[in-house]
């Protein structure tokens, strides 16, 4: 035991800290791409390149739930 932490606390822990960093990151990218570049307002760009920040945005949601049902379902 490492500084008298039980082992299960520890990679409850664990798991709490991975899924609130990749939450934080997934924010992170899709708030640069969408506000600091504008790419979710559609009077900076063309319409393509909107739609594709969406599909961009969906996908990678669903990519960041596939991760937590994958971390929380062990």
């Amino acid at each position: 035991m490492a500084f008298g932490m039980d082992p299960e606390v520890t990679k409850y822990f664990k798991k709490i800290l991975n899924s609130l960093f990749a939450f934080l990151i997934w924010m992170f990218i899709n708030i640069t791409g969408g506000i600091y570049f504008g790419l979710a307002f559609r009077e900076h760009f063309p319409l393509i390149i909107n739609i594709l920040f969406y599909l961009w945005l969906a996908l990678s949601l669903g990519l960041l739930l596939w991760y937590y049902f994958k971390i929380w379902g062990k």
